[in-house]
């Protein structure tokens, strides 16, 4: 259920984000408004250049915006200054990428335990490497995992400081469909047993069947949202 039954947790208004490249300016975002709701699960849709990073990149405090407002529950993150917006980032937001970042002379479970050591409520590494199906790989180093394996390490990396929020961007990029899955799945019951507000980038248009809600952004601007009336289980997409 979206709308006012449910509390906001991002609003963005107006936003817009602009990039001097020498002579030339590229419009990365142009005005994108836009209201994600607390425990929802939502796939940002777009090809490459579309704006999707960009938008992820403001809304998780890594980077600016050009001009617009955005709000994190009442936090206004364009007036934030840099101290501000590391402790945002730092208790509030979970991050997952394309390339899982793990630390190669540290176990898993010491990869997942560098973020509880930071975090105000964190969870034990080994309940998060549990949440996403690694149970019994906590003592192996990431040269002994899979791909997929490794990014849900980053998962388990990103959830163990109980974020609100997880953005995900293209976490299935470097694998294949059979083990992508796996790692949306993991994603799945992050979102399902924490109530964190996920919000998945992918060019991969199969993936968005299993989203409550699907941005297309088009050229730095929303060209389309859909709402999913039967959320598809990772388990059941094929691409």
């Amino acid at each position: 259920m979206n709308g006012p039954d449910r509390e906001v947790v991002f609003r963005t208004r107006g936003l817009t984000k602009t990039y001097e490249m020498g002579e030339v300016t590229v419009h990365a975002l142009r005005g994108v408004d836009l209201d994600l709701y607390a425990g929802e699960i939502v796939v940002l849709l777009g090809a490459s250049g579309s704006g999707k990073s960009t938008l992820v990149n403001i809304l998780g405090g890594l980077d600016t915006a050009t001009s617009g407002q955005v709000l994190y529950h009442d936090q206004d993150l364009t007036r934030a200054d840099d101290r501000e917006l590391t402790e945002y980032r730092r208790h509030w937001v979970g991050f997952v990428f394309q390339f899982y970042n793990l630390i190669p002379s540290l176990t898993a479970r010491e990869n997942v335990a560098i973020v509880t050591e930071i975090a105000k409520d964190p969870m034990d590494p080994g309940e998060a490497l549990e949440i996403a199906g690694l149970s019994g790989r906590g003592d192996s180093f990431p040269a002994q995992l899979s791909g997929g394996e490794q990014q849900r390490v980053a998962i388990a990396r990103a959830i163990a400081k109980r974020p609100a929020v997880l953005l995900c961007d293209e976490p299935t990029g470097a694998l294949d469909s059979k083990t992508g899955v796996v790692v949306l799945e993991a994603l799945n019951r992050v979102n399902r047993e924490l109530g964190t507000t996920t919000l998945i980038i992918t060019h991969n248009e199969v993936q968005a069947e299993m989203a409550e809600r699907v941005i297309y952004l088009r050229d730095g601007e929303i060209a389309d949202v859909k709402v999913n009336e039967r959320r598809t289980p990772p388990s059941e997409l094929r691409w």
